[in-house]
């Protein structure tokens, strides 16, 4: 579209007014130099905000903090991790950035390319990080007071962060400003009693008290533990560290290696682990409450879910209903089963904090752990076996291996651990890519099946899996892409697992999948898209896929049975402001007040959530409006008294608004129709003043012909 010509100002400042017919001269084009200045500014934008990514992303991946400084670390670690959806956000944000803005970002990369280098310190020696205290824990004040001030001189709106990423940044500024200005204080304890045997000499007798002291805080307590700590010493010395210095250390790991060989075979396992992890307790953060179970109030182990909706920890739960009750405790709703469904995504979560915050992640009681028991050496054997042929070069047989790991992988836990721990996973996706239709369906099934048991997933993700099974959920088979399709949901149960997902370019091929795919490809298409839409940074990525328009037409379908997954999708996409346009382009509103009218109680509540953000901001008259026409109030009444506790909560704010607009409607009514009446009675009065005007000079003109003409006396 052309643009339109605009007129420049003359010598006196002023646009200059010339006739229609006059050809206003266009702007001078910019110079190429200028050119290429916008265009280095903008690359320069986007290259920082790029590094800054993959900063974030090298960061996120350094996760042993087994060391004096593990919850500083874990600190670090997880506030840098927040970063991530304001980055990616920034990615897609306007260019080019004014310089305010590159110079806020080129300090935040230095920053976080000293905590990177930091962090890594974490694998080193851990005796070494504790005789260079002082040196750490400088960096770590300077580190986070640089990243504090970066974050300062970022302007959300210059780079077009969202409203939930702009809070979650907020939180995490204001927890490096804190940081900041509280120093941490090491342990000096460990110091002095490190310090101790460093200095002694080779045959001095050490107090066993602070070998087993020193073996415990450092975390040396395995003969694992010891070798690994030991190697990297020995690094240190052909690296070129003093000589001295490394036998010095060298010799102080003998004394707590000797210390710990002598001991009774169970130290350094369940009992110093159980010690450490009191100490340790008695400066952990508190524990938010969505963790806590509501009848213990402690922090869920096994969480599971009940038929109203609500978690519980199961020992808390079974204890509940094995009394007689028929209730459910928190809400007091009668159930209408006593199934309890495992919460994978709360479990997950639940770990991912106790990791963040330097703690031991809750064990489940062995009477409800699923965790398999090592697999016989027969089936291991078994397993080598199949694994061997899937690795050869003859299609038959890599066809048959497949085939078998599938089904293996699917009868058991113990199965699934077994082919994992074999190695399978990476013979396993260098095959994604076979033209062998029924190979790449027994593959990408067989992953599927293997990805059920946790530990598997990371198996998955670190061998790249998932661009192998991208590529299959865009060209394989229909039963290919459904089971690609559901071992990205099964993935992305991981909250990690969404960012790496959403940046495969998987969320295109899932949308056509949504679109075009038979019922089950559809439905497990449906539940991946929900899952990785969680994540902030994948929703504006869904809505350009052309994700809204398909779920649109999916509640008009009553066959499709898709009208769950399509209205709890949309849900999550409202809240995003490319959702919500798309949304209100779309002239969704009909429908989802056809839904609120005739819909489940589940489907009601999530259409009224997508009603709450579309009646909110910009177009809230407008929309408010419209919903008014179709006979929204009366729906939002009966929602608010018989919905779901949520549906009521939207129902209730919906029509708070309602009946804000509804009031202001009378008002510019009112005023309308008093100005109408002012007008009217104006047009009156100022008819009668001219009727009265004719009146009055038609009996001036009758009094001057009526009056005796003079004329003749002249």
């Amino acid at each position: 579209m052309e643009e339109e010509a605009k007129p420049s100002p003359n010598a006196d400042g002023n646009t200059n007014s010339v006739s229609a017919a006059a050809e206003v001269a266009p702007l001078p084009p910019p110079s190429s130099s200028e050119s290429a200045e916008g265009k280095a500014e903008e690359e320069e934008a986007v290259d920082l905000v790029e590094q800054l990514v993959a900063l974030v992303d090298e960061i996120t991946a350094i996760s042993d903090f087994r060391n004096a400084y593990r919850r500083q670390f874990c600190n670090l670690s997880r506030r840098i991790r927040l970063l991530a959806p304001m980055l990616e956000e920034a990615k897609e944000g306007p260019r080019p950035l004014p310089e305010a803005q590159c110079s806020a970002l080129r300090r935040l990369r230095e920053a976080l390319s000293d905590s990177r280098e930091l962090l890594r310190l974490g694998g080193g020696s851990k005796i070494v990080l504790v005789l260079e205290r002082e040196k750490i824990m400088k960096s770590l004040q300077d580190i986070t007071a640089r990243l504090e001030q970066a974050l300062g001189g970022i302007s959300f709106d210059e780079l077009d962060i969202s409203d939930e990423v702009r809070e979650q940044i907020e939180l995490v500024h204001a927890q490096f400003k804190r940081a900041k200005e509280r120093c941490d204080p090491s342990d000096d304890d460990l110091f002095n009693d490190l310090m101790s045997v460093y200095n002694s000499s080779p045959s001095a007798n050490v107090d066993p008290d602070i070998l087993r002291r020193l073996s415990e805080k450092l975390q040396l307590v395995t003969i694992s533990d010891l070798n690994q700590e030991s190697l990297i010493l020995h690094e240190m010395a052909s690296s070129g560290d003093p000589g001295a210095v490394v036998e010095k250390m060298s010799m102080l790991l003998k004394r707590i290696k000797d210390f710990v060989q002598t001991q009774d075979p169970g130290m350094g396992t369940p009992a110093s682990t159980m010690e450490l992890s009191e100490k340790d307790n008695l400066a952990s953060p508190v524990v938010p409450d969505d963790f806590r179970c509501p009848i213990s109030l402690d922090l869920m182990k096994d969480p599971v879910i009940v038929a109203t909706g609500q978690t519980y920890e199961r020992g808390c739960i079974e204890r509940w209903l094995e009394a007689g009750h028929d209730t459910c405790p928190k809400t007091q709703q009668k159930l209408p089963n006593k199934f309890l469904t495992p919460n994978y995504v709360l479990r997950s979560l639940i770990a991912q904090w106790c990791e963040a915050n330097g703690m031991e992640p809750p064990k489940r009681t062995a009477q409800h752990c699923n965790a398999p028991a090592s697999c016989t050496a027969a089936e291991h054997s078994k397993v080598v076996e199949l694994l061997q042929k899937l690795s050869s070069q003859n299609l038959e047989d890599q066809r048959e291996a497949a085939g078998m790991l599938r089904q293996l992988a699917k009868r058991s836990a113990e199965n699934r651990a077994c082919i994992g721990e074999a190695g399978a996973v990476p013979i396993l996706v260098s095959l994604l890519s076979t033209t062998d239709v029924s190979t790449q369906e027994h593959v990408v099934t067989a992953l599927l099946n293997l990805s059920i048991y946790e530990e598997n997933k990371a198996r998955i993700i670190t061998s790249g899996a998932v661009p192998g099974i991208v590529h299959v959920l865009k060209r394989g088979s229909m039963e290919a892409r459904e089971n690609s399709a559901a071992t990205l949901f099964s993935l992305s149960l991981v909250d990690e697992n969404k960012i790496t997902i959403g940046a495969s370019g998987a969320i295109p091929a899932l949308v056509l999948l949504l679109s075009n795919g038979s019922q089950r490809g559809k439905k497990d298409a449906a539940t991946a898209l929900f899952n990785l839409c969680i994540y902030q940074g994948n929703k504006g990525k869904a809505v350009r896929a052309g994700l809204v328009p398909i779920l649109l037409g999916l509640l008009t379908e009553t066959e499709s049975g898709m009208m769950d997954e399509a209205l709890a999708i949309l849900a999550i996409l409202s809240s995003h402001h490319e959702g919500k346009a798309a949304i209100s382009s779309a002239a969704a509103l009909p429908i989802l007040v056809a839904v609120i009218r005739n819909g489940s109680a589940r489907n009601k509540e999530n259409a009224a959530a997508v009603l709450v953000h579309l009646c909110n901001g910009e177009q809230q008259q407008q929309h408010l409006a419209e919903a008014q026409e179709q006979g929204i109030v009366t729906l939002l009444e009966e929602l608010a008294e018989n919905g779901t506790d949520r549906g009521k909560r939207k129902a209730i704010l919906l029509l708070e608004r309602m009946n804000r607009f509804l009031m202001q409607q009378s008002q510019a009514q009112a005023q309308a129709e008093a100005m109408a009446q002012a007008n009217a009675h104006a047009q009156t009065q100022a008819q009668a003043l001219v009727e009265a005007q004719s009146q009055a000079e038609m009996q001036v003109e009758q009094s001057l012909l009526s009056a005796p003409s003079h004329l003749s006396d002249i």
